[in-house]
């Protein structure tokens, strides 16, 4: 058995989430779609990446953790309607790691959704990014047909 440390498990998972590409259009399953989750549409062009860690309270059983996220309404409340997910993992030892794409008028929606349903069953730990890939494209135009 391989026994990774968690910096090198939250790294392995970050690399995973920047490879499905942030135009990627990953969601869970039907069974494990939020009732509300809206289609994906299209989001104004300064609209962040929100990557959010869902770290299981591991003092609890699966089922119980379920239960109090249902009670607290998270099921039916998160992502918000609207909200683009990008992708949505599980991390073995770590919990779900969630990006979605939000536009910044909307961050704090998100953050109270999560705040009033997931706390208590999950810790949660936001990493907001951009997406960088056409500048980071034009860059690499630019210094390549730089002379030697």
């Amino acid at each position: 058995m391989i026994k990774l440390g968690l910096n090198h498990a939250v790294g392995a998972a970050l690399l995973a989430l920047s490879t499905a590409g942030a135009s990627a259009q990953t969601l869970p399953s039907a069974e494990g779609a939020p009732a509300n989750a809206a289609p994906l549409r299209a989001t104004p062009s300064d609209a962040i990446l929100l990557t959010v860690f869902l770290k299981h309270d591991q003092s609890k059983p699966l089922g119980q953790i379920n239960e109090e996220l249902r009670r607290n309404g998270y099921y039916d409340q998160f992502p918000p309607a609207g909200i683009d997910v990008v992708s949505w993992y599980v991390v073995m030892g770590i919990g779900q790691i969630v990006t979605l794409r939000v536009p910044p008028d909307r961050l704090r929606e998100v953050n109270r959704v999560l705040e009033d349903t997931a706390w208590g069953a999950y810790r949660t730990e936001f990493y907001p990014a951009y997406d960088y890939k056409a500048a980071a494209e034009q860059q690499r135009r630019q210094m390549q047909a730089k002379p030697k």
